[in-house]
This record gives structure tokens, sequence and C-alpha cells, in this order.
């Protein structure tokens, strides 16, 4: 088997929820010891749900699991000696916590000097919102992208998922390359300080730079082209297709061609011919009312029908794909192999989304399902700090490890 780009980099990993998952997850996947370090009590370890399936087999596949407590003097000794062995120490909690606990850059630095610690924080270390806390969510909104996707009645909605935690996690990963590469030519380690919410507001795009430049107040875009004016241009709800009623297709028109092409393609209605929509001017102009008839067609078609017949007449439109489309239906994912099969123990498998980026000569894998918590406790305690059964079984007692 190919080494891996990250084979013998050891990542001390406090984070939890999903950003900072998703950043060690992808330094994991590349070859990385990530050793997390978890609560073991039941309430934080129902909370999250299954951890070898879903949601939690996905962020935390190839790493190692220990259950300390982090409230326990012991605990806190233990999770220093391993910082004293890793290369990295991140965590994703308020500024406040790592320093709670003696486990800060400041003090890891003095039995480790050239550790890197990275902390994504939601708001950063400095800042008068240091110390707040905070979710995907909130940092949507204080972002502005929950006011910038308003519904139809200018309601604001914002993501049906946490984009935030994506956008951090992979700001997080690259922080981490970036350190790593810095302490590879000089031989030192360093403090990053990585604020979610900026990662976030640095995504806004134009709109970020309409308000610093122009100072305009941005309206919610909806469905509206943002690179070139388009008509129609949208989402349009098709046929239902079994007992699937939330079937959906996107149509982008931006030239006469185009139109005449869209126009011919849906066989011709009067209201193509209309003079109101002769050009792409008044297309635009009148767009409410030509994205009513567009709506009208669409919903006697079926979607994957109507993107095939679009885009042989040379229309951009594409199927609005849900998670079984994704996962199960898609011709493209399914040639690449994008779904891994990954063995669970003691028999069956899950599969689980695959490694993005495919290098040639040190290719990713997914090599092991996602620990129980505590599952690796005889590894890390045992093999890793020496801990031989009777004082690990002595930590177990005290409760500054959970068995």
């Amino acid at each position: 088997m190919a080494r891996m780009a990250l084979e013998g980099v050891r990542i001390l990993d406090f984070t939890w929820v999903v950003a900072g998952p998703v950043a060690t997850r992808i330094l994991a996947d590349q070859g990385a010891e990530v050793i997390k370090i978890e609560r073991g009590d039941e309430n934080t370890m129902s909370v999250l749900g299954p951890r070898r399936t879903g949601l939690q087999g996905e962020l935390h596949r190839n790493k190692r699991s220990a259950a300390i407590n982090m409230n326990h003097p012991r605990g806190v000794e233990l999770a220093r000696r391993l910082a004293a062995l890793s290369d990295l120490v991140m965590d994703n909690f308020s500024a406040r916590v790592m320093r709670g606990w003696g486990m800060d850059y400041q003090s890891l630095v003095k039995i480790k000097p050239d550790v890197i610690c990275i902390s994504m924080s939601g708001l950063g270390h400095t800042g008068p919102r240091c110390n707040y806390v905070s979710y995907g969510p909130t940092l949507h909104a204080l972002a502005g992208f929950t006011h910038l996707m308003a519904d139809a009645r200018g309601e604001p909605a914002g993501y049906g998922y946490s984009y935030a935690d994506m956008a951090g996690g992979y700001s997080g990963a690259l922080a981490a390359l970036i350190a790593l590469w810095h302490r590879k030519r000089t031989g030192r380690g360093q403090f990053v300080d990585l604020s979610q919410f900026e990662a976030l507001v640095s995504l806004a795009g134009p709109a970020l730079l309409d308000i610093s430049v122009n100072g305009r107040t941005q309206a919610p875009p909806q469905w509206r082209s943002q690179e070139a004016p388009a008509a129609p241009h949208g989402a349009y709800r098709c046929a239902p297709r079994g007992g699937d009623d939330d079937r959906w297709i996107v149509i982008a028109v931006r030239s006469q061609a185009e139109w005449e092409r869209f126009a011919r393609a849906s066989g011709n209605p009067g209201w193509t011919a209309e003079p109101k929509f002769r050009t792409l001017y008044l297309r635009m102009r009148n767009r409410e009312e030509l994205d009513a008839q567009v709506v009208r067609w669409a919903a006697s078609q079926q979607a994957e029908a109507a993107m095939a017949l679009l885009r042989r007449a040379g229309v951009a439109a594409g199927v609005v794909l849900n998670g079984a489309d994704l996962c199960v239906g898609d011709p493209h994912l399914a040639k690449r192999g994008f779904f891994a099969p990954v063995k669970l123990p003691g028999g069956g498998s899950t599969r689980l989304t695959g490694v993005p980026m495919r290098l040639s000569a040190t290719p990713g894998s997914i090599r092991t399902a996602a620990p129980e918590v505590g599952e690796d406790n005889d590894y890390i305690l045992g093999e890793l700090l020496g801990l031989g059964r009777a004082e690990r079984a002595e930590l177990v007692t005290e409760g500054a490890v959970w068995g």
C-alpha cells in the first residue's frame, strides 16, 4: 500500500459536533493519526446519534478515541502527556476552555516546544465576543446568510444545514497543513487562531464586496442569476415520481439563442411567442410572469426527462438531486466509486462518502470505521503512554478515564 501524505503526523483532537471533526477527518483520511479526547458519559454519547454509521460514521472514520475526563486532574495530566507526543492539538471550543484546562498553546509549548495548536473557536480569541459560544446556524445569522436567503415572503430562511461547519472544517484542515509546512521549514510550531465566523464571512463573495465598497444594503437574490442577466432562471417543481412529490429542475437561459432553443424544446407553447418575452431585457422585466409560465410547464414534466430534453437542445438544466439520487442513482459518482463500503466490527458494513481529492502518489483512503467512544483506551493509554493494566484500571476507578 502506498504511503499517505500525512503518515507519521499525530493530532490530539479535542473537537466535537461537526466543524472540528470535519477538519480532523480530512487529515485522518490522508494518513494522520487522529486521537480524539472525548467524554464517555451516557448523556454525551447518546446525543449525537449512532457512532459507526450516518453522520458520526462520516465524521470520525480513520480516528482513534480515548474517553478521558478533562474535569479530573489526572485526566488533564493524561491529555498533557499525549500532547507532548503529538504534532498538533486541535479544538473547536470557545476561547476560554483550553486555557482553563492548561491545554492552551502558552501552556503546551513549555512541554512540547514545536507543538502546533489550532483553536477553531466560533468568533476567535480576540474582540468583544471572543468568549461567546456559537453554533453553525448562529454564525449564519451573524454573517448575514440567513437574511440573504429569505423566502418568497421575505422571511429570513438560511441554510437547511450547517454550512458554517463545512466552511470552518475545511479552513481548519488547510490551516493545519500550512502550519505543518511552516514547521517543516523552520522547526517551529505556532498558535493558529481560526475564527469560524470569519471563515464564513469570507465566503459572502460579491455581497461583501458590494457592502464594503459601495455601502449598499443587500437584498436576498432568491433565484435570480448573480453572474449575468438570465430569464428564466431558477428552480421549478416537476411532476411527482412514484411517491416522491418533491422533484425539481433548475433552468438557466442567458441568451436569445438559448431562449429560442428552450422554446422549441418545450414545444413552442403560445406564451413563448408573446411580445413581452421577445428579448432578454423584456423577459427580465417580466420575470414573474415568465416564471409562472415555466412553473406550469415544469409541473407536467418528469425532472430527469425534462433535464435530458433541455440539455439535448443546448439549454442549461439539471435535476435538483436529493440524498437518494446522490447515493443510489447518480451514475457519475457510481462510476468513480465515491461512496465507499466500510466493514463494521462484528460483521456488516456501511457506506461512507469517499475522499474527494485523489493524489496519484499518496492517495488517501478510508481504512477504519468510526470508533466507539473510548474504544482505543488500551492503545492510547497503554501503548502510547506506557500505562500498565493496573494503572489503567485505577484511572477508571478514580473517574479520570471512562472504562
